[in-house]
């Protein structure tokens, strides 16, 4: 339903000189009909977070995405939070109705369905996450929601992952590891799915990559990174190189950005129209 009223929306996160989704919503935004909906960025540091809270309801934003590294801080400074994201402890989308912010996650739809335009079927594999923070603990409750069979996470803090571990047990089979031990490069070798969660690679650290063998893999495993800037980080370049399918962050940003514009306006956006101006912007055909 087209609209001529100004609404403000935006992403909070640091940093976010990666994101690309100020020029997603703005386009899917124009195509819908709403020409004066603005989409901004607000990079904000660890400790500011509550100020900006109070910044959302202040500056009537209707709605924010939030990103590394408030996905689970902002949690506790909003006045509801949705099943998923209470679940999964993480927060990627804000409502601000009237002055009552509403937290929700569509990390965990959007890489649910980014599974499925890659014909992977998550039911009864074998996954291993890299990575402990917010992004993970959405793809550990997809992947507990569509019943994969062993989940593993490694990360560079093994307490951190075994932690993780633990409060997710009741979903699944989950084991945590430090990723450089011995006993994770033998979970490596079962893999059927190897997903980076961490910002190891992305823009502007293209160079960087986890401390992981790939070539330790099965043949056939698919590795995924949810990173999207750059389209090809350094992590899926090694896995091209090794003969492994890859799949990167790119629709899984898409098919939750679909499902919180849905959230922000009751409408369903022209994914078409977000997906060209994302490969537009990443220079990917």
């Amino acid at each position: 339903m087209a609209s001529n009223e100004i609404k403000n929306f935006g992403i909070i996160g640091w940093p976010l000189g990666h994101t690309l989704s100020p020029k997603m919503y703005l386009a899917a935004f124009k195509t819908a009909g709403f020409p004066n909906y603005n989409y901004s960025t607000f990079p904000v540091q660890k400790g500011r977070l509550l100020l900006v809270v109070d910044g959302i309801k202040g500056l009537d934003l209707r709605g924010v995405n939030v990103t590394i590294p408030h996905k689970t801080a902002i949690m506790r400074h909003l006045d509801a939070v949705d099943a998923d994201a209470r679940i999964i402890g993480a927060v990627n989308t804000v409502v601000n109705d009237g002055g009552m912010l509403t937290g929700y996650n569509t990390d965990v739809t959007g890489f649910l369905a980014s599974l499925a335009e890659a014909n992977f079927m998550p039911e009864d594999c074998n996954a291993v996450i890299l990575g402990a923070g917010g992004a993970a603990r959405a793809i550990l409750w997809g992947l507990c929601k569509r019943k994969a069979g062993y989940i593993t996470i490694g990360a560079r803090n093994a307490e951190k992952a075994q932690k993780l571990a633990e409060e997710f047990s009741q979903y699944g089979n989950i084991g945590g590891h430090d990723w450089n031990a011995e006993e994770f490069k033998e979970v490596l070798q079962t893999a059927d799915i190897l997903i980076n969660t961490t910002p190891l690679g992305m823009y502007p650290n293209v160079d960087e990559m986890p401390p992981v063998s790939l070539e330790l893999l099965p043949e056939g495993a698919l590795v995924y990174d949810v990173i999207y800037n750059p389209a090809k980080t350094k992590f899926l370049e090694k896995a091209e190189e090794l003969g492994f399918p890859t799949l990167n962050g790119m629709t899984m940003l898409l098919l939750q950005g679909k499902e919180s514009f849905r959230l922000f306006t009751g409408e369903i956006p022209d994914i078409d129209i977000m997906r060209r101006v994302l490969k537009q912007e990443l220079k990917v055909k």
